[in-house]
């Protein structure tokens, strides 16, 4: 048997970066025409399918003007079998849901996704009978932290149980009428695949528990957008591919005396061939939807007095963000609230002077919305000592570098904030914890010990997720249903020029 599988896709569908607006290898399409569908073949996806390109963007603002799926299109060329949702999957609502599956010809399976209205088909497992006869039982679950990260709105229909307790009843289920288990899990490893460290002591990635706590003998993960090629946790058998459609998991699978012989692969994506020509040709009914999102997309909507060039994670770090100086204001004019932090991308960001909805999109590409917090001086400090222990200070030669705790497994440069309304400084000289030497208003004066204030951020950090449990133990203020693109386009267009902004002192002493 061998199984193809994909996984935060996050809406590359094309080989195309919209935001640099070039070719990239990359996408659905070339996926399907890369792979070789026969009778012993499964395709499957982890989901996380929805969100991520201004694809995405635009034809789930637009979707009622279109007959077909942009993404379903694309796991149908590929011949997909099964596929389960991702945490993102549900940031639309239940409507974008069933949108996307009454579209699809493959079978959605999770385990631990309850369909209250009944219309999404959800299977809690399946079994495949391969050509030969192999009975292949296959399940699959979502991160149960959609329910801290998720909107109750788009909640309203779907109900998110605990992903290990349903894979360990469908395991249950399972192994006595399958002769190979397969879980599908939107999730990642919780533990250093090479040392066995505890990553975190939070249920986001339940990967190496879940090993432990079944018996499957093949589980395909996802959400950390990590590259795992092939890894056994007690008798399981574990891949992950990397995010954007760019590399996929090619398993082959062999019954051997009594027991499995797995070899895995990591695919990287070819660019376009012939045979994917014909399949985005195949695909031309689709042009409209495209000629109207690249009008869409270089819409102008104002300028810069100056371009920001594109911003190195350290150096940013070190000595602040023209970027996140922007989306910070943004969220202050917003809100009105006292103090604002933001997070930037993995990747190098920077702006032109003369900025397009595309230009937007490419700096900030998650609908994220805005929450305010009520906070007291002790959480701030503690959020920035949790942003101080990103740098890693060599003491002997002076070395300042990024820190392994954001790096690995998962490189997670968006896990530090930058902060605006504040006078901060960090003593890298001093141990991990005790880091944040100066915390005070912008005016000079001090932070009262028993006040609260008003911190914005975004419903993600919000949760208290990535290390900012203090955060997301505080008391909600408010809470904002705009999403954060279309409120820095109204910010650009309303203050257009817009100049350097300056809403933050930052002191890093080395």
């Amino acid at each position: 048997m061998r199984i193809i599988f994909t996984s935060d896709t996050h809406g590359h569908l094309y080989p195309v970066n919209y935001a640099k607006n070039c070719p990239e290898n990359s996408g659905l399409f070339c996926v399907a025409a890369q792979i070789k569908k026969d009778d012993e073949t499964l395709v499957i996806d982890g989901g996380d399918s929805l969100q991520g390109t201004p694809l995405l963007t635009y034809y789930l603002e637009h979707r009622n003007e279109y007959d077909f799926n942009p993404m379903a299109e694309g796991f149908n060329a590929m011949g997909l079998d099964y596929y389960t949702l991702g945490n993102h999957d549900f940031n639309f609502g239940y409507d974008a849901i069933w949108d996307y599956v009454k579209a699809m010809k493959a079978t959605l399976v999770c385990a631990n996704v309850e369909d209250l209205r009944g219309e999404l088909g959800i299977k809690k497992n399946v079994i495949h009978v391969m050509a030969d006869g192999t009975k292949v039982g296959i399940t699959a679950a979502v991160t149960g932290y959609v329910n801290v990260w998720e909107q109750k709105s788009n909640l309203e229909f779907l109900k998110v149980s605990d992903p290990v307790e349903a894979l360990k009843e469908q395991y249950e289920e399972l192994k006595d009428k399958a002769d190979i288990t397969v879980c599908v899990y939107h999730g990642g490893f919780e533990e250093n695949l090479e040392t066995g460290e505890l990553l975190s002591e939070t249920s986001e990635n339940q990967a190496c528990l879940i090993a432990r706590q079944t018996g499957f003998d093949i589980m395909l993960t996802g959400h950390q957008h990590m590259a795992v090629e092939g890894v056994t946790i007690d008798g399981t058998y574990g891949v992950q591919p990397p995010d954007k459609a760019m590399r996929y998991c090619e398993l082959n699978v062999l019954r051997k005396n009594g027991g499995l012989d797995i070899q895995s692969r990591l695919v990287s994506v070819n660019a376009p061939d012939a045979a994917a020509e014909k399949i985005i040709e195949e695909h031309s009914f689709m042009e409209e939807l495209n000629i109207k999102l690249q009008a869409w997309l270089d819409q102008p909507i104002g300028v810069l007095k100056k371009t920001i060039e594109p911003e190195e994670k350290l150096d940013a770090a070190l000595h602040g963000s023209k970027v996140a100086a922007i989306f910070n204001q943004v969220q202050l004019d917003y809100t009105g609230a006292d103090f604002s932090c933001t997070s930037l991308s993995n990747e190098p960001l920077g702006l032109k002077k003369e900025i397009t909805v595309r230009d937007v999109l490419g700096i900030y590409q998650f609908a994220n919305t805005v929450e305010v917090k009520k906070v007291t001086k002790d959480v701030l400090k503690k959020a920035l000592e949790r942003c101080a222990e990103y740098f890693d200070y060599n003491k002997e030669t002076g070395e300042v570098k990024i820190s392994d705790v954001f790096l690995k497994p998962k490189i997670e440069h968006y896990n530090y904030d930058y902060y605006a309304g504040l006078e901060y400084a960090f003593d890298l000289t001093k141990p991990v914890g005790s880091r944040v030497v100066t915390l005070r208003k912008l005016d000079g004066t001090e932070l009262e010990d028993n006040k609260y204030y008003r911190l914005v951020t975004s419903n993600y950090r919000a949760t208290g997720t990535g290390g900012y449990e203090c955060i997301g133990k505080s008391e909600v203020d408010r809470s904002f249903s705009d999403e954060m693109p279309d409120l820095l386009i109204n910010f650009i267009r309303k203050n257009s020029p817009v100049g350097e902004i300056s809403n933050a002192k930052f002191n890093v002493i080395i």
